[in-house]
């Protein structure tokens, strides 16, 4: 794939002077804060949210942003990983040399490849599991405590990942997770500015682009597959969601 494919998928920065997303609103961030006393902060910024708190060291800190279809290539269990990782606390503290410097040395891999003329998407790719698959290592080490409303946001999501197929209705996830639907709503929308409906529907478009040019799937059956009562119906939410026809995306990716 020619970088200019994939440039809006993935970017990586250190000359940045603030911490605000620089993709779509389908992208997730990580700010790498190196600090003074050798330890390093990691602040993660899950999907359509910001940046939990302000970052006064910037000027050694490293900016990774990406799309979420960059995790949803793999399996379902690596995709809940990084679910948990982002949406489970904001930062995490790691103190130890040795992984401080296993995390630097992929960041400066990652670097390289990003600003090499020869770039490839494969290995742009595999080395952010690298990182995502040592975060998710170290993810126990140093975490913050999360608040209540970040929690049951986590859960929603991580039910939504293995259930948004079948279930498209907020009365689902709400009664698993104990609260009302107007209450799921509510924390939803304080946390991430959107609703259940709106979430669903927008994992629903990435699992939709995902299929249609990753397999032979007809946009007929993917309309069933996804949950649509017919063809037209989940034609006309693609087009209003992508501004082209699922038969039209197919033929241009």
């Amino acid at each position: 794939m020619h970088k200019t494919d994939w440039k809006h998928k993935f970017q990586i920065s250190n000359n940045f002077k603030t911490i605000e997303g620089i993709l779509s609103g389908n992208s997730m961030g990580i700010c790498f804060e190196f600090k003074h006393d050798a330890s390093l902060c990691i602040h993660f910024k899950p999907l359509n949210e910001a940046f939990k708190v302000d970052i006064p060291n910037l000027e050694n800190a490293t900016l990774l942003n990406f799309e979420r279809d960059l995790i949803d290539e793999d399996d379902i269990e690596y995709a809940l990983d990084i679910m948990t990782l982002f949406n489970k606390y904001p930062q995490c503290v790691v103190t130890n040399a040795s992984e401080i410097e296993q995390l630097k040395k992929v960041i400066h891999l990652l670097e390289d490849e990003y600003q090499s003329d020869a770039a490839s998407y494969i290995m742009l790719k595999t080395l952010l599991k690298v990182l995502m698959l040592h975060l998710i290592r170290y993810q126990n080490d140093g975490f913050l405590e999360q608040d209540l409303n970040q929690k049951r946001v986590f859960q929603f999501l991580e039910l939504m990942e293995t259930h948004f197929l079948n279930e498209t209705n907020s009365n689902f996830y709400a009664e698993t997770i104990s609260v009302s639907s107007k209450r799921l709503n509510q924390i939803l929308k304080e946390k991430l500015n959107l609703t259940a409906k709106q979430i669903i529907q927008q994992r629903q478009i990435t699992e939709a682009k995902r299929r249609l040019v990753r397999s032979e799937i007809s946009p007929k059956e993917l309309a069933f597959e996804l949950g649509f009562d017919s063809h037209s119906s989940f034609s006309r939410f693609f087009k209003k969601n992508v501004g082209v026809s699922p038969s039209t995306f197919k033929k241009h990716h």
